[in-house]
């Protein structure tokens, strides 16, 4: 049996693991679990799946999930530090990162220290700090294993092959719900427009990311550390029906695609699984339903964010951190209604060309670079 700390458990990825782990009660216990929002959620959680801690937001969510559990509660911790202990607690083989943004880099790096394998959602840690998390990786010697439906795709599709024989790694992207939007009208979208995703169920930060497409910039940043490939060996084509979750093209021409329903539960499954595989509870493909299935090129000039993704990825140092510190904030902004769609990408950029770029020595510095980007793409909210 496998035991496994989640960290974010009522996000979108920690409910769609906890289904999985619910399904495979003599495969999977939980031994910890981290929240940041819905302590309403996580009571349920608790009730059901009994972990030895927990971690939430702050001191007040603490005391109101003790309420909410009563005297048969487990050990519940708060803030930051509370979920890196969460990450490294003893009890757990692996742990699932799926904290959204640059939160979720603490609490992952400590479960990497703690010796523990990692199932990797939250794709900022390897934006942020790509270099230093890799390093850790390998001085630990623990499993870094891609959570992302894409970058699991990849990883599927590279195994029993040599590193040598790769000709480029292509990530799909579905287009978002602007796809076919002429650039006047993206200046006019709102929340409540970029928040429909045509295919993913998703929370708001990486929904509003997909529609900018910078969520796919991101992943091009974390495909680089996963899979050490140069920027240049990083394809993106838009694919709408997000069946075909990405490919890697070998020096022989052939391609190797891995398929599947959009859902995150069997990326999931693929991961806390390996290297064996489990059911997880997607529908089954159905290819003479799908019938057709459509490729495109991204349009960079429209969405700028993926181009400015790759040129952080190109620039290196602190560039990744900068860009996605600064895109967290305009994201924020922008679901707070405090600026326009196209504000987005233009305040990412604008950080970006006001920094300079420095190599980190360590996680203080990688974070002093995010903690910068933020002050100065907030001033340009208000």
């Amino acid at each position: 049996m496998k035991s496994l700390s989640i960290l974010g458990s009522t996000g979108s990825i920690g409910v769609s693991t906890l289904d999985v782990v619910r399904q495979h009660p003599e495969r999977f216990k939980v031994t910890g679990l981290a929240e940041g929002h819905d302590v309403n959620l996580l009571a349920s959680q608790i009730r059901e799946f009994r972990p030895a801690v927990v971690s939430v937001r702050d001191e007040e969510s603490a005391g109101r999930l003790q309420a909410l559990l009563g005297p048969e509660k487990p050990e519940i911790l708060w803030g930051l530090n509370g979920a890196a202990a969460v990450g490294a607690a003893d009890g757990a083989d692996m742990v699932v990162s799926a904290i959204v943004g640059a939160a979720g880099l603490k609490p992952t790096i400590s479960a990497i220290r703690a010796g523990k394998d990692i199932a990797l959602a939250n794709k900022e840690t390897l934006v942020v700090a790509g270099q230093l998390v890799t390093d850790l990786v390998r001085e630990h010697k623990v499993k870094l294993l891609p959570v992302d439906s894409e970058h699991s795709a990849i990883f599927q599709s590279l195994a029993g092959h040599r590193p040598q024989d790769i000709e480029r790694i292509i990530l799909t992207a579905s287009g978002g719900p602007f796809r076919n939007t002429p650039t006047a009208e993206l200046k006019k979208v709102g929340p409540e427009q970029a928040l429909k995703h045509p295919q993913w169920d998703m929370g708001a930060k990486i929904t509003i990311d997909s529609a900018t497409l910078m969520n796919k910039g991101l992943e091009v940043i974390e495909a680089h550390w996963l899979f050490d490939m140069p920027a240049e060996k990083i394809g993106v084509v838009v694919h709408p029906q997000s069946i075909i979750h990405s490919m890697v093209e070998y020096v022989d021409g052939c391609v190797m695609a891995q398929l599947g329903a959009p859902d995150m539960r069997a990326p999931i499954a693929y991961a806390i699984a390996w290297p064996e595989r489990c059911e997880s509870g997607i529908k089954k493909l159905a290819l003479t339903e799908i019938a057709t299935l459509t490729f495109e090129e991204p349009d960079m000039d429209r969405f700028p964010a993926l181009r400015l993704a790759f040129d952080a990825l190109k620039a290196g140092q602190t560039c990744p951190a900068v860009l996605n510190a600064a895109n967290e904030i305009a994201v924020a902004a922008f679901l707070e209604k405090k600026i326009g769609f196209t504000d987005i990408p233009a305040i990412v950029d604008k950080t970006l060309q006001a920094h300079a770029p420095f190599t980190p020595s360590g996680l203080d510095e990688y974070l002093e670079a995010d903690r910068w980007a933020r002050e100065k793409a907030r001033e340009m909210t208000i």
